[in-house]
């Protein structure tokens, strides 16, 4: 964060803090019900049509969430055209069809540059998606937008170049540390090469560094897209520094480590009794026993696994949500504050995985809109000087129209 910034930000509070500031908590006036609806003629239509129907899909299910999405007693807009978010769908399934066959097919040339062309072009294809999505969004006639240049996204995007390295290094370092194998003079074949001190040192390493190598991803991509948005001529803040970023994680690691523990202490109580009569199914059927073990403890890791990291995703899923709004601010005229309870959002998610499993996927579109709502009607808009006086303001603020459909031509709906 420089030193800008960081003024900005003071500026923005004195700035509020000498003028009367409307408070407008955000609203969604949708339903489950109604989102329901949308959702199953979703569904049906891409089964019927073999995922053909996608995109009008995802039209369908962003003009909901948008339209039934209150910002200040306004809906806000999806106003994208139904042709080229056909176009950007069609695209993908190219390509990934592409991909598949030159893999399928043993052509590792092919796969290899393919997968080198998507790593150096994630980064565009990461900024054109925000370039559509936020130009694609509308409030009182106001169009937003993401006005990052090429050179900006590929400087925040050094983090994932950086991860490569240390892979690499990780991939090459471990050959060279590797002791040679030991030939076995019984089975005349070599033995599998010990792992020593320093090779567990060097993946150690690579860990932690191909972990801050993520949250630098994740900081700079959320920095760069709130810096760089834009509502009218008036430009985003965000008051963030790497660190939080790091304690998010670290406290997102605490949760997973805490799910184990207690997951870990009711699975050994619930053994605890049952181990009895387990061992005397093993001793009167042992080979048939042992096999039905390995499974179901296979099975029983699976499930573990998947309900371990559900709460640690939740917890962190709101906390940034909630970090992030905190620290967002629209140029000199709003700015936002959100209330949002981790703990409460990680109820309400694990709540709607249960109810999701027991009703067979069918209360699925309920539990978005749940979490939707949650998370919508935490966040409390501030508007310095009137919501009226600064729409008006920022409707005669606004470019041309050739400017929007330059916007329009340089965005692709590849994610989400």
């Amino acid at each position: 964060m420089d030193a800008q910034t960081v003024g900005g930000g003071g500026a923005l509070r004195a700035s509020f803090a000498s003028h009367d500031i409307e408070a407008h908590p955000l609203h969604f006036a949708g339903s489950g019900g109604g989102y329901f609806r949308v959702w199953i003629v979703n569904v049906l239509l891409s089964i019927l049509t073999l995922g053909l129907y996608t995109p009008w899909a995802r039209r369908r299910t962003a003009q909901y969430f948008y339209g039934h999405s209150l910002v200040a007693g306004s809906p806000l807009e999806f106003t994208a055209q139904q042709r080229r978010m056909v176009v950007g769908f069609v695209a993908v399934v190219l390509l990934s069809l592409t991909y598949k066959l030159a893999a399928r097919t043993g052509q590792d040339t092919a796969v290899v540059l393919m997968l080198l062309g998507g790593a150096l072009l994630s980064p565009l294809i990461w900024a054109s998606a925000m370039r559509f999505r936020l130009g694609n969004t509308r409030w009182r006639g106001v169009r937003l937008a993401f006005n990052a240049s090429w050179g900006e996204v590929y400087r925040a995007s050094w983090p994932v170049f950086a991860l490569a390295l240390v892979l690499l290094a990780a991939f090459f370092g471990l050959q060279a540390l590797a002791p040679a194998p030991l030939a076995d003079a019984q089975a005349l074949r070599p033995r599998l090469p010990t792992v020593t001190a320093p090779m567990w040192g060097l993946v150690a390493a690579a860990v932690v560094l191909a972990v801050l190598c993520l949250i630098g991803l994740e900081y700079n991509y959320r920095s760069l897209l709130v810096r760089r948005a834009s509502l009218g001529e008036e430009g985003g803040r965000l008051k963030l520094r790497y660190a939080d970023f790091v304690r998010l994680w670290l406290a997102t690691l605490a949760v997973f480590v805490a799910t184990l523990a207690l997951m870990g202490a009711a699975a050994g109580a619930l053994l605890a009794g049952s181990w009895a009569l387990l061992k005397a199914t093993l001793a009167a059927r042992a080979g048939m026993g042992i096999v039905l073990l390995v499974l179901a403890a296979a099975a029983l890791a699976l499930v573990l696994t998947v309900l371990a990291t559900a709460p640690a995703r939740a917890w962190r899923e709101a906390a940034l949500f909630r970090l992030t709004w905190n620290h967002t601010g629209v140029g000199s005229v709003a700015r936002f504050r959100c209330r949002l309870r981790p703990g409460a959002f990680v109820l309400l998610r694990l709540r709607n995985a249960l109810l999701t499993l027991l009703t067979l996927g069918l209360y699925r579109p309920f539990a978005r809109v749940a979490e939707y709502r949650m998370k919508l009607q935490s966040v409390t808009l501030h508007v310095k000087g009137g919501v009226d006086h600064v729409a008006g303001r920022l409707v005669r603020q606004q470019g041309s129209g050739i400017g929007d459909a330059l916007a329009d031509a340089a965005g692709l709906d590849l994610i989400g």
